[in-house]
């Protein structure tokens, strides 16, 4: 077996362009709050579920997260479900993008659009 893997934090940081992160972060420091105030516990729970693109070497993943606060007379439920599409690479690391990207040859000016030389001006010719 091969010793590269997904890096679970790297990932959970490119979830839905980060905002997978910040929900779990909340979830966790509002429930953990509200135990202290109430003395009941409180959960938190991740879902992932991995379904393939087509014949590609992609996946979606739909990521969810549910929390349970405790209140003083009861607890609030919240549940969060979202897609993000991944490239699958060797032994199944999982990345936001693919892990060999092909070197474009853009030639020169291709970010501006220019197709003349570099820096010649008019009143200089």
């Amino acid at each position: 077996m091969s010793n590269s893997h997904t890096n679970i934090a790297e990932l959970i940081g490119e979830l839905n362009a980060g905002i997978y992160e910040q929900q779990i972060n909340s979830a966790l420091s509002d429930i953990a709050a509200h135990v202290c105030e109430t003395g009941k516990e409180g959960q938190l729970t991740l879902t992932f579920k991995v379904k393939q693109i087509a014949d590609s070497s992609q996946v979606s993943i739909e990521h969810s997260l549910k929390s349970v606060v405790p209140k003083l007379r009861g607890k609030v439920t919240e549940e969060h479900s979202t897609q993000t599409p991944l490239h699958v690479g060797r032994a199944g690391t999982l990345t936001i993008f693919p892990d060999k990207q092909q070197a474009m040859d853009m030639g020169a000016g291709a970010a501006t659009g220019r197709t003349d030389s570099i820096g010649s001006r008019e009143e200089d010719k």
